[in-house]
């Protein structure tokens, strides 16, 4: 499935918000808390999955591994899949031509923080280059095309990878094979090639055969049952499948754990590759209520399977989901919420895997803003940043001024004003706030007419 999108209106926060307004001559020490949690408490998800014997994943967009995105991508999960930087027409969107930027970007990033990678996808019906869908090709030069984009992509991330999903949604819903580039032009056993190819390529890598609507048991399931024990009979190297559980607020198949259960009986692994559970919006606290109770029965599922691997999140902030563009009215599909607060789903994830399951509480991280020291036309403002009951490890405050008033100089943060508007982010030395302590950053700033002070938000 697609994971990026390129643009998104942040909904507003549901944060509390206080509001102090000082007009009028020099004030000193005037503050403004705002309280709010950016990122969860307590042990990360990922040693907590590692504890089970579990790895806990998420899809990820390269270019947005870094500030808040990357410092949780990094600390919370223990396997990247690449949303989209493997594909085909991404890898090589010209015959003969490659571009590996992104997809050697999410390696690099995840061999800095000890991750596996899962390769995400070989063979698939979509997202292929418009060259080799619009070509006329023989079977024997179709053959050679897969056999050596294959050997090419598997090859150059030899040893790198953990996994790869080599095909990927092969089956209609019935159990019938998809009429493909691929099933059409070489049959069924164009599945059986792809997986022999790329181990030859990499035998290190488990291979995987990835669908949806194959969670619980049913005809697309049963199907590729059939397949994988036809496959495992002859020889045909296999070592796992990919339910890729893109559900529906309320709708865990109630035979979830009995299908991974009878996979594993197979001699294979079972891995939940691409979870999310959209709800139509807007989202409320029932709905996130019963989204943290889904999220917890697939986990559960999982965790309770000797041979379910790990489950992977296809992305793990709403702000990085592609459930709002493909399905109209849906959303609030992932552990995250668009400004990195973990969801109820994230405590139910955590508890799940044997971590805390209460959300911090309210006021564990705030912002005080304080006016130091102020003149005829100028101003000395603080920031500080303090947390109780939670933890960061980065930090990012925004506020909106009004007329007149604007940050000349800042230390001890990044700090940007367009128009009104305020940001400033950590410095690379003072993000990490534990509990029970705090960070502070400063700033000069002229003023003209009244200098109130604004809303802060941290988050």
């Amino acid at each position: 499935m697609r994971t990026s999108r390129t643009s998104r209106t942040s909904r507003t926060s549901l944060r509390a918000r206080l509001t102090a307004l000082l007009t009028g001559g020099a004030v000193v020490g005037a503050l403004l808390a705002v309280a709010t949690t950016a990122h969860a408490a307590d042990t990360p998800l990922r040693d907590l999955a590692a504890a089970k014997g579990k790895v806990i994943g998420t899809a990820v967009t390269g270019s947005k591994l870094t500030g808040t995105y990357g410092d949780i991508a990094g600390a919370q999960f223990n396997s990247l899949t690449p949303g989209n930087a493997m594909k085909w027409e991404t890898v090589e969107p010209t015959r003969g031509t490659y571009n590996w930027a992104e997809a050697d970007q999410i390696v690099a990033f995840a061999q800095a923080h000890n991750q596996q990678v899962r390769g995400h996808t070989l063979v698939w019906h979509s997202q292929n280059p418009s060259w080799l869908t619009n070509g006329t090709w023989t079977s024997a030069q179709l053959s050679a095309l897969l056999q050596d984009h294959i050997s090419t992509e598997v090859t150059r991330y030899k040893g790198k990878l953990a996994a790869w999903d080599v095909v990927n949604e092969p089956f209609n819903e019935d159990g019938t094979y998809r009429s493909t580039l691929w099933y059409n032009g070489l049959g069924s056993d164009y599945i059986a090639q792809a997986l022999t190819w790329a181990h030859a390529a990499d035998s290190s890598a488990k291979l995987y055969i990835n669908d949806y609507n194959v969670e619980g048991v049913n005809a697309k399931s049963t199907a590729l049952y059939d397949l994988v024990k036809s496959l495992k009979a002859r020889g045909v190297p296999i070592d796992g499948v990919g339910l890729q559980a893109h559900l529906i607020l309320g709708q865990v198949p109630a035979t979830l754990q009995q299908n991974i259960q009878r996979f594993a009986d197979l001699g294979v692994d079972v891995a939940v590759t691409e979870l999310d559970i959209r709800m139509q919006l807007p989202s409320d606290s029932a709905k996130l209520t019963q989204q943290a109770a889904d999220y917890k029965a697939v986990f559960d599922a999982c965790v309770a399977v000797s041979r379910c691997h790990g489950v992977t999140v296809w992305g793990f902030t709403d702000s990085d989901s592609w459930i709002p563009d493909v399905f109209s009215g849906y959303g609030a599909a992932t552990p995250y919420d668009e400004n990195y607060v973990p969801k109820p789903a994230y405590y139910a994830i955590a508890g799940s895997l044997g971590g805390t399951t209460t959300p911090p509480p309210t006021g564990a991280c705030t912002a005080a803003y304080s006016v130091q020291s102020q003149w005829n036309t100028g101003f000395t403002g603080q920031v500080r940043i303090a947390c109780s009951g939670a933890a960061l490890s980065s930090w990012k405050v925004s506020w909106t001024y009004g007329a007149g008033q604007r940050i000349t100089q800042a230390w001890n943060a990044d700090c940007t004003q367009s128009g009104a508007a305020v940001t400033c982010a950590n410095a690379s030395y003072n993000g990490t706030v534990p509990n029970g302590g705090s960070v502070t950053f400063g700033f000069n700033a002229s003023w003209s007419g009244s200098n109130p002070v604004p809303t802060v938000t941290l988050g």
